[in-house]
């Protein structure tokens, strides 16, 4: 039986990384083309991926290569290294992704992903998707604009320039299109490199380029010659700064693929052991002369539904994909421009879909970040937008914790339980005092307003006593326990106390630190709500955790 299992676990990884090597080869030669480098760079990166995380990383799924977007981000980045070229440029951003990634690693900061929103993240995608779709425009209409245009201006010319589209370039990429869309009724069929064998054959029996269609060009092999861009300090300094918002993006989007994927399998991930793979990974391709890789969601889906059982499908996948460039790469030549352009549109198809975007319009909540993320890419270019992207949702999470939110708690009639008193009609309030919770956790940016608040009600209640749960609150920040004493002091002055209830223990230790004879002092502090109640009504019940 175990025997069997292997055999079948082998026959699995074979078909996929058979199928993903089918689909590496044409996005190889697509993404060196977003990215501005010659193909031998994206293959170089493709193989040198493949390999090292096949050896350190632990998805099942990931398959680690170029990627759409990180080609895209790291050839914006690049066009702001004035000075440098763009070749060097983009090997030395790939490096120090690498090393920013494997220094993340080493500090065990894998949860830093969480700062990325998944709304951010699905607005740039659809914008990127966007984004790419429209610069392939002049491949497959066999335009050529000028250079340096920014994405709306480009689509601006491409529609100002409608009587020189070429027709025989756009029959053949409607042509590849159409082939593509067919054969992905099948999906363990590489479509796009079915379409891009057919496209080369036609070429050679059509004489496509005798009637006007571009053809890719010779592509050279990669050389894998250990590299090293030849940079001064001042250079370094810049490209390490152009490379935090490709880091942001290169493990946003591979830790999205490779959860959403083990979450389908019920496997469990490391986020830090993510990170050490991705980190050598791209260091090892900006040595070898590659272009920055990350684990895409088309190539990582792929593998998935192709039926892979382990990590030896990308190791498969990489073999295969180094036989075919040993043995194809010379036809390569006969590619047609339009048919590289398609092959890139259908590699994006997903992500050109609203749908994940009107699920969370419809949810009522984030929308500010979605359609953020969409404007700024759309408006800004992919870094700068990316950038803008994630620090908006930064700043809407300190909009939204900082809020004063404070609940008034009452008594549930037989029990020692307390709930909002606005969404319970039937509570009983505990007389002279005041029960507030605030909703989030009291931190420097909140803190001040929240003790405001508090005592603005607790005048206009005029009750004696203010009871403040702490529950939302595991620890406290200098600012949040000075704002605390300082309150204290407050009621104090006018004849009032204040008593703390939910507190928990690192709370405690800081609060007996700070002011052992005044707000730390243990009969002011309580487990529960219930127990602070207790002590107002002079009751003797043993403390509980309720």
């Amino acid at each position: 039986m175990a025997a069997d299992a292997t055999r079948r676990g082998w026959r699995a990884d074979l078909t996929a990384g058979l199928c993903v090597a089918g689909l590496l080869l044409p996005e190889g030669v697509a993404y060196a083309g977003l990215a501005g480098l010659p193909v031998a760079h994206a293959f170089a990166a493709a193989l040198v991926g493949l390999l090292v995380y096949a050896l350190l990383g632990r998805s099942r799924d990931a398959i680690v290569a170029p990627t759409s977007s990180s080609a895209s981000l790291a050839a914006a980045a690049a066009a702001g290294l004035a000075g440098i070229a763009p070749t060097e440029a983009l090997l030395a951003l790939t490096l120090a992704a690498g090393a920013v990634l494997l220094a993340l690693a080493a500090a065990r900061q894998g949860q830093l992903s969480a700062f990325v929103s998944r709304p951010v993240l699905r607005g740039f995608a659809f914008a990127l998707a966007i984004t790419i779709v429209i610069r392939q425009l002049p491949d497959v209409l066999g335009l050529h604009p000028p250079p340096g245009l920014a994405v709306l201006q480009l689509l601006a010319w491409v529609l100002a320039h409608a009587a020189e589209w070429q027709l025989p370039s756009l029959l053949v990429a409607l042509a590849a299109g159409g082939l593509i869309a067919w054969l992905r009724r099948w999906p363990s069929w590489p479509a796009s490199l079915i379409a891009l064998v057919a496209a080369i054959i036609a070429t050679r029996l059509l004489d496509l380029r005798g009637v006007g269609v571009e053809m890719v060009g010779t592509v050279a092999a990669p050389g894998f010659a250990p590299h090293l861009p030849d940079l001064g300090r001042d250079a370094w300094l810049r490209v390490a700064e152009l490379a935090v918002g490709l880091v942001v993006l290169l493990f946003a989007e591979s830790w999205g693929s490779m959860r959403a994927l083990a979450l389908q399998r019920g496997d469990t991930l490391n986020a830090n052991r993510e990170l050490l793979a991705l980190g050598a990974a791209n260091l090892a391709s900006g040595l070898l002369q590659g272009m920055p890789v990350g684990a895409g969601f088309s190539a990582s889906a792929a593998n998935h539904g192709a039926g892979a059982q382990s990590r030896r499908a990308g190791a498969i996948a990489c073999g295969v994909l180094g036989l075919a460039i040993a043995v194809a790469l010379p036809a390569l030549q006969w590619l047609p421009r339009p048919v590289l352009g398609v092959a890139v549109i259908a590699a994006l198809w997903h992500a050109l879909s609203p749908a994940p975007l009107v699920a969370t319009w419809r949810l009522g909540r984030d929308r500010l970040l979605v359609a953020g993320a969409v404007v700024a890419v759309l408006a800004l270019g992919l870094l700068h937008g990316m950038l803008a992207a994630v620090a908006l949702s930064i700043v809407e999470a300190l909009r939204r914790f900082s809020q004063p939110v404070l609940h008034e708690l009452a008594a549930l009639p037989g029990t020692r339980n307390f709930v909002n008193r606005p969404e319970h009609p039937d509570a009983v309030p505990v007389p002279g005092a005041l029960i507030l919770r605030p909703q989030e956790p009291l931190f420097f940016a909140s803190a001040e307003r929240v003790m405001a608040e508090a005592a603005a009600q607790l005048a206009a209640r005029g009750a004696a006593t203010l009871v403040l749960s702490l529950e939302e609150s595991g620890d406290l920040d200098s600012t949040a326990l000075e704002c605390l004493l300082e309150l204290d002091r407050r009621l104090q002055d006018r004849g009032q106390r204040l008593l703390l209830a939910r507190v928990k223990e690192p709370v405690r230790a800081l609060l007996a630190r700070s002011a052992p004879d005044g707000l730390g002092r243990p009969e002011g502090l309580f487990w529960s709500v219930a127990d602070a109640a207790d002590s107002l009504a002079g009751a003797s019940r043993p403390e509980s955790g309720a």
